[in-house]
């Protein structure tokens, strides 16, 4: 199967999730963004216990309800229904955020519409097109350990994401640590360092990540 302009399809929405789930270890905290990143929870390891905090004012998340046991009352920050757990807890907006802002969360997927190759982030605002909120997007780059963003490797209109510098009003500055798209994911040990490419997805070629990507990586 292939795209638009004739290269590997690479992987699907699901796929870049269980690739990023592949990050969790035992015992973390976890915050998962809007989007993509959500499914993240459907691959969590068996046997593995991880802890899902939404900033919403939920710490324990449990799987999506199956069709006519939702709850209402129930969601994550994306507003999709969730199911709770027997140690899942409830707490107001000032305690979550001191989970975050304290630096208690081990790591957090977020989804972007753009990346850096310094590691900043945008993913909050469009310009007179979409301006959805930051939600808890800043507070989680700056306070969480560990940042992974799961987003397509190309917009819409085909320009690459990935870039030198971000165009779009930013969410924080040289604080991500991995990139995964549908064709590849970039990692860097640490913020002083260049992303490098470690993994491409099955059928995409380095020449395919090369030709839609601006950003500079070290293969």
């Amino acid at each position: 199967m292939t795209t638009h302009d004739g290269i590997a399809k690479g992987w699907t929405r699901d796929q870049m999730a269980a690739r990023a789930a592949q990050e969790l270890q035992d015992g973390f905290y976890v915050n998962l963004g809007i989007g993509i990143p959500t499914l993240v929870a459907n691959h969590v390891p068996e046997g593995m216990t991880v802890t899902l905090q939404s900033e919403n004012g939920m710490l324990g998340i449990g799987p999506f309800p199956f069709e006519g046991e939702e709850d209402a009352d129930l969601i994550n920050a994306g507003k999709q229904t969730i199911s709770e757990l027997p140690h899942s807890a409830y707490f107001d907006s000032a305690q979550s955020f001191a989970m975050i802002r304290g630096g208690h969360i081990d790591l957090t997927v977020l989804g972007a519409m753009e990346i850096s190759e310094t590691g900043d982030i945008a993913n909050w605002m469009i310009p007179g097109k979409m301006i959805k909120g930051m939600g808890g997007a800043m507070d989680l780059v700056a306070g969480v350990k560990k940042i992974i963003v799961v987003m397509e490797h190309c917009a819409k209109d085909g320009s690459p994401k990935f870039i030198p510098a971000c165009t779009l009003p930013l969410t924080g500055k040289n604080v991500v640590d991995m990139v995964i798209t549908d064709l590849a994911v970039f990692a860097r040990p640490d913020h002083n360092s260049p992303f490098r490419l470690i993994e491409m997805a099955p059928g995409v070629t380095a020449e395919d990540i090369a030709a839609r990507t601006t950003a500079h990586y070290i293969s």
